[in-house]
This record gives structure tokens, C-alpha cells and sequence, in this order.
């Protein structure tokens, strides 16, 4: 299982990754509230401004401090790191 740093020490797992979007949108304002009142939101923010929010396929939402920009050149690192380990 690989893990991905998504700011101040927080890491998540990369496979159960669905999506990495804008927090500035109506919907997804929506999706964060909904995700808050059913108790699955996860705030990795640690008291910042959200700039990604990362939407997990166990059906959780958490709040990143880091761009999505930056979550996915994480991302990618972890991936190109893997298939050279395959090598």
C-alpha cells in the first residue's frame, strides 16, 4: 500500500484515491457538508485555508491544505517509484 503526503504529516492511502477537485465549487461545498453531517468528513487542513478536497472511494472527504496541483505530482511520484521497483 502506498501512502501519499497530504500535508503536515497526514497521509492517506493512494489506491483508494477517486478524485482530487477544487474546494470552490457549489457542489462540492454540498459534498463537504454532507460528508461533515454524516460524520465522514476528515479535516487535514489542520486549521488552513482548503485548497484540494480528496474524495475516497470508502466514501470519506478530507480537506488538504495542499494544492491538488501538488497532491498529484505526489501522486505521480509514488506511481513512477513503483513501476521502477518493478523493474
Amino acid at each position: 500500500m502506498k501512502l501519499i503526503n497530504i500535508g503536515f504529516g497526514s497521509m492517506i492511502a493512494a489506491g483508494r484515491m477517486i478524485a482530487v477537485v477544487d474546494p470552490d465549487s457549489a457542489p462540492i461545498k454540498r459534498m463537504i457538508q454532507e460528508a461533515r453531517d454524516r460524520g465522514m468528513l476528515i479535516d487535514a487542513s489542520y486549521g488552513r485555508k482548503t485548497k484540494a478536497v480528496i474524495l475516497m472511494d470508502t466514501d470519506h472527504v478530507i480537506l488538504s491544505a495542499i494544492t491538488p496541483e501538488m497532491i498529484r505530482d505526489r501522486w505521480q511520484d509514488k506511481q513512477n517509484d513503483a513501476q521502477e521497483e518493478e523493474k
